[in-house]
């Protein structure tokens, strides 16, 4: 069991929590995920780190309530315990020798973007991190992003609620119209790493992406997250989560996401009618 140290209801539908796993903060690193498990019995989900202490002991992960796991976890208080937490899971995401970078996190993508850009700037990179949300409410870590040293921070919504108004690929086009970037990191939706890419290949700027959002039970047993890569198969969970964006068959990966949405649904409103808490 794994005991709750840290809850936090970033808005709405985004909860951040911490849990105590010592053997798992020694070896985080940053782009990896984790599997976790509210209760015997319940599903297992894919959940990538937001930030880890080998000092203290603690993991966190940033999760947006969308299904009736997602809904259990936000119920959970300090000193509550999951059932399962496995990890550190994939494949770091590489960070020396990248130059001049940009990192961009899109919605709760930012929980990866936060480790990866810290991990680069403390590599000797130069980070611009492009911070992007529907509205300011659901910006997430943008102020944990500011406070890491040398790192510059552009945050852009999509109704102008805060920072630049827009979509993240209009401040990444002008790094790369600029000559600033040798290299793009994209994490976030699907349809927002697919443009980021689409944005730097003109430019011919190497762009890694993170397909965490398609994993499903994060081993490779269930093929959900199959995806092509140039002329080969992969799979998100074990040969990634990071791929080169410019190769990614994006139309074919977003299809894929689609396969469960319809469960999904129905799962989350049985749990509805089941428990009077859910909200």
């Amino acid at each position: 069991m794994f005991r709750i140290v840290h809850t936090r209801q970033i808005s709405d539908a985004v909860f951040e929590m911490g849990v105590e796993a010592p053997r798992i903060a020694r070896k985080a690193k940053a782009g990896q995920f984790l599997m976790v498990r509210v209760a015997e019995g319940g599903e297992r989900i894919p959940l990538t780190f937001s930030d880890w202490s080998a000092e203290e002991d603690w993991i966190r992960f940033i999760y947006m309530r969308v299904g009736k796991t997602t809904h259990q976890l936000s119920h959970l208080s300090v000193g509550d315990e999951l059932a399962d937490v496995v990890g550190p899971l994939g494949t770091p995401t590489h960070v020396e020798g990248v130059g001049r970078v940009a990192v961009i996190g899109g919605g709760v993508g930012a929980a990866v973007a936060y480790p990866v850009a810290r991990a680069m700037s403390a590599a000797g990179a130069r980070v611009t991190v492009i911070l992007g949300a529907r509205n300011a409410e659901l910006l997430v870590l943008e102020d944990e992003l500011r406070a890491l040293p040398g790192v510059t921070v552009n945050v852009v919504t999509d109704d102008g609620s805060a920072g630049e108004k827009g979509l993240v690929t209009a401040p990444l086009k002008r790094l790369c119209e600029a000559g600033a970037l040798d290299h793009a990191f994209a994490v976030g939706p699907a349809i927002m790493m697919k443009f980021c890419a689409a944005t730097t290949a003109e430019f011919g700027v190497p762009t890694t992406v993170s397909l965490n959002p398609i994993m499903v039970d994060g081993t490779g047993m269930c093929g959900a997250c199959r995806v092509t890569i140039g002329d080969q198969i992969r799979f998100g969970c074990v040969d990634g989560p990071d791929f080169d964006g410019h190769l990614v068959n994006w139309e074919e990966l977003m299809s894929r996401q689609r396969v469960y949405v319809d469960d999904e649904r129905v799962a989350d409103a049985d749990y509805q009618r089941e428990c009077s808490c859910h909200k």
